[in-house]
């Protein structure tokens, strides 16, 4: 009798201590309008990314596009600070804004220049070579699979050439199909070297 009175309490307690956290959950509109206040103080945020809520699980789902990989990272942790041990699936793609050769200016482009001498890269004097260079180096730093600034670009008569050392053939092969895809490049030089170990 004392053993089944026993296993009674217990049971009493884990089942109110299952209703308490049930009860203390948000509904499903009430954690994704937390999320999406949240996400208002970045406007940039506010409307490209996509919330999908689970509050059963505790879980939601972030998707959508994004221009850097910084606001990847803070849509995230705005996700995360909506809730205590909110479990966050990152499906944003990171993909910068590509600026048209018209909309490109001699002032962006001295300042290319700048930014590229400064790291041991060369850009030739026309504002197509700057324009280039900005694209294939936006485009590296948004991919994943490229270590963006072990890679040095030049680009000098609209033909790129890549330097640097790798830590994959597979990277390597990723950082020419960027250069080769970039709009205005002529021809790519990869002089990549694949580090071993």
């Amino acid at each position: 009798m004392r053993v089944l009175l026993t296993f009674s309490m217990l049971g009493i307690l884990v089942l109110s201590s299952c209703s308490r956290n049930t009860a203390s959950r948000p509904s499903k509109s009430e954690l994704e309008q937390t999320i999406k206040s949240k996400m208002a103080t970045e406007p940039q945020l506010a409307t490209a990314i996509a919330i999908s809520v689970d509050p059963d699980k505790n879980e939601v789902v972030l998707s959508g596009v994004v221009p850097t990989e910084s606001l990847r990272t803070e849509a995230v942790q705005l996700t995360k600070s909506a809730q205590d041990g909110l479990v966050v699936t990152d499906k944003i793609d990171v993909k910068p804004h590509e600026l048209t050769r018209s909309e490109y200016t001699e002032d962006m482009a001295r300042e290319a220049r700048e930014k590229a001498k400064a790291l041991g890269e060369t850009i030739g004097d026309s504002i197509d070579d700057a324009w280039i260079h900005t694209k294939i180096t936006a485009k590296l730093i948004a991919d994943s699979q490229t270590p963006a600034r072990k890679i040095n670009v030049d680009v000098v008569n609209k033909v790129v050439t890549l330097r640097g050392a790798v830590e994959s053939a597979a990277a390597k092969a990723e950082a020419e199909r960027i250069a080769k895809e970039t709009e205005g490049v002529g021809r790519v030089r990869n002089l990549l070297k694949v580090a071993v170990g």
